[in-house]
């Protein structure tokens, strides 16, 4: 992720369980530069909470939080 770019970049975590979600969202956050959009997709229920709270954490904006059935998709603003 040298560059912020017009497009996002994808993060396929499903079938990921806790904490591994948030930690990968962390790290992806911490190495992207300002601009950068995250689109995100997760299976554990728990990323519900734990991903808009390391998005917090790490001072990046959630631009959106769906679930349709089992899984999540999470768009995310550096």
């Amino acid at each position: 992720m040298a560059k912020a770019t017009a497009d996002p970049v994808e993060l396929d975590l499903r079938g990921l369980k806790c904490p591994l979600p948030a930690i990968k969202v962390s790290r992806a956050l911490e190495r992207a530069p300002k601009g950068t959009r995250l689109r995100v997709l997760a299976t554990d229920p728990m990323s519900a909470i734990d991903i808009p709270h390391a998005v917090a954490k790490a001072g990046a904006r959630l631009l959106s939080q769906d679930r349709t059935d089992r899984r999540l998709l999470f768009e995310i603003e550096r």
